[in-house]
């Protein structure tokens, strides 16, 4: 049975724990996972899978202060480490000295004990620590702008049903690529039949193709919308470091843009189509 968020939640964290059966109330309760016991809260699952959805968020990003428990937040996240289901690292974004925060393998292992087998749909992805260091001010963003996104969505009624992160797009592009490939080689088929392939699975999965290249966002946000209608939101975090043809590239998307101020997030919507373009050739390289 699928348990949804209660009446009235608006911690977008609430939906990426739809499919757990793991604790929601404040109390902590015991969890049994990586052959051993823990005694987890609500806060601490919700915590545990925002990280794991978006691989590397910002402790500040994480809880709510409250200003009559003001230390409580750093205090429930230092215990998460030492129970070894987070690692946290410091770092600075712009000019403002943070905290990021990653899943562990056994952080992973607890959300994977505590996934329902009869869930419906696709299921939520947990990752574990950092895939790209050098792109960790870019991806320690893409949270904030999920928060965002999800808000406007839930002020229309619409309901987010999972996130789904670049790399699983990528991930399922590169899959197609090398089934295509072999698919070529059998028939003898040619380079137009190639570009006619990936440029109608690109219309399939709903995403940009353009000179031979499908982009893919930081993040896609899929959802219903209040007739039940399946949807997706694409966002993509924009940086000072988005110039030139890259940048002209992300203005003609059709994603959802939150340009970066140093820590902070601005909204910007475009009409246009943005993500991160991928050459095919590549793609299919990094398979080998």
């Amino acid at each position: 049975m699928e348990v949804e968020p209660a009446a009235g939640s608006e911690d977008p964290r609430d939906l990426l724990t739809r499919d757990l059966d793991l604790p929601r109330g404040p109390s902590r309760e015991r969890v049994r996972a990586n052959n051993r016991e823990y005694r987890l809260s609500g806060d601490d699952v919700r915590v545990l899978a925002t990280v794991g959805a978006f691989r590397v968020v910002p402790a500040t990003d994480l809880r709510e202060p409250n200003p009559r428990t003001p230390t409580r937040p750093a205090r429930d996240l230092e215990r998460l480490r030492e129970l070894g289901l987070v690692r946290t690292t410091p770092y600075v974004i712009g000019r403002t000295r943070t905290t990021l925060v990653t899943l562990t393998s056994d952080g992973r292992g607890v959300l994977e004990r505590g996934r329902r087998s009869e869930a419906m749909g696709a299921r939520q992805e947990f990752y574990v620590g950092v895939r790209k260091p050098r792109e960790l001010a870019h991806d320690s963003r893409v949270y904030g702008a999920y928060v965002r996104a999800t808000e406007r969505l839930a002020e229309r009624g619409d309901r987010v049903r999972r996130v789904v992160l670049e790399e699983e797009l990528k991930r399922e592009y590169q899959r197609f690529l090398q089934a295509e490939s072999r698919a070529r080689r059998e028939s003898g088929g040619g380079s137009e039949d190639r570009e006619q392939a990936i440029a109608r699975w690109a219309h399939e999965h709903e995403l940009p193709y353009e000179d031979g290249h499908v982009q893919l966002p930081d993040a896609r946000i899929e959802y219903e919308d209040r007739d039940g209608r399946r949807a997706v939101e694409d966002i993509e975090v924009v940086t000072p470091h988005y110039r030139g043809a890259h940048a002209a590239a992300k203005a003609r998307s059709g994603f959802t843009r939150y340009r970066a101020y140093g820590a902070r997030l601005g909204g910007l919507r475009t009409m246009g189509r943005s993500g991160r373009s991928i050459d095919p050739r590549l793609a299919e390289e990094l398979l080998s």
